[in-house]
């Protein structure tokens, strides 16, 4: 299978239902909800709905895991699974009928040396048959920060393109490794950048930043304000603004856009394309319950609505 996706940070996601949410008060929970979870399993969730064969790489523990592992089958989701000896965390999403939502993400229990050294083996042991690789979440505490780039330094000398999506320190140690493709939201690339971004001109210097530093391409979520796609060698930049669609959930919407772009990517199509189809899924996602996947007439639709504007500034 030559795409693979690894999910290092996986989890299930619980939705509540809640009337309102008050303060130091019992607040009634009138309905929940239960999917896979994590953004590594976002996005294998998603190739699938785009019909690309994935296969993801996830490690699982506890009686959390194993419900996770059964979600993926019944979803029919190709994974190999790492069986590590602390439990999958469970996050939390609370909706109230009206307010913003809130979300609870528990970290991940430290994870000994042995078991990372033990998926880090088989997935290099892999490496050979792949062409794709991506390096989607966080890294739970136990994880060396320069974990993703190793990989990407192994994945490159096996002739495997690799597209990450994290942040923080493993972010900063993983640009020198030079990924094939980094998707940064704008808090993440503010970080990364060091400076406040606090205008599109800003925003476009950062990426381009950061792209000279990978020597590839930079994909930029915005949230409404739509995406960048910048490639520094080749002197691309390319914006777009999100579709306007009906907002009832943000969880996971830039895990559709990413995952999106790596589909368009594989499929051959132009750099544009991949912008105008990710931000079609990453808005879809956003106008569907939580955990939910919109059909593809929708992408196709928002899609085909997408402006994209090349050169320095954003729409």
């Amino acid at each position: 299978m030559p795409l693979a996706v690894l999910a290092l940070n996986p989890s299930i996601d619980a939705e509540w239902i809640v009337a309102r949410v008050r303060p130091e008060e019992k607040n009634e929970v009138c309905s929940e909800r239960r999917w896979p979870g994590g953004k590594g399993v976002n996005v294998a969730r998603w190739l699938r709905r785009f019909g690309r064969r994935a296969r993801l790489w996830v490690p699982l523990g506890g009686l959390t895991g194993r419900e996770l592992a059964r979600q993926l089958r019944r979803e029919g989701l190709p994974a190999r699974v790492f069986p590590v000896s602390q439990p999958t965390r469970v996050n939390v999403i609370v909706t109230p009928d009206e307010g913003p939502q809130l979300r609870f993400n528990p970290l991940w229990h430290r994870w000994p040396r042995g078991e990372w050294l033990r998926v880090a083996a088989a997935l290099r042991a892999r490496l050979p048959r792949l062409r794709w690789l991506v390096l989607s979440g966080s890294l739970p505490r136990g994880i060396p920060r320069r974990a993703y780039a190793t990989l990407i330094r192994d994945a490159a000398r096996a002739g495997v393109a690799s597209v990450l999506d994290c942040d923080g320190p493993a972010l900063a140690a993983a640009v020198p490794a030079r990924p094939w493709l980094v998707k940064p939201n704008e808090t993440e690339l503010a970080e990364w950048s060091g400076e406040a971004l606090s205008s599109d001109a800003a925003v476009v210097r950062a990426a381009r930043a950061l792209a000279a530093s990978t020597e590839g391409w930079v994909l930029v979520s915005r949230g409404e304000r739509g995406g960048l796609l910048v490639h520094a060698a080749e002197g691309v930049s390319l914006s777009a603004r999100a579709p306007r669609v009906r907002v009832r959930n943000t969880v996971g919407a830039g895990d559709a856009l990413l995952a999106a772009v790596v589909d368009r990517v594989v499929a051959g199509a132009p750099p544009a394309q991949w912008l105008a189809w990710g931000l079609a899924a990453g808005s879809a996602a956003a106008a569907c319950a939580p955990g939910q996947l919109p059909g593809l007439p929708t992408i196709q639709r928002l899609a085909a609505g997408i402006r994209i504007r090349s050169g320095s500034g954003t729409p």
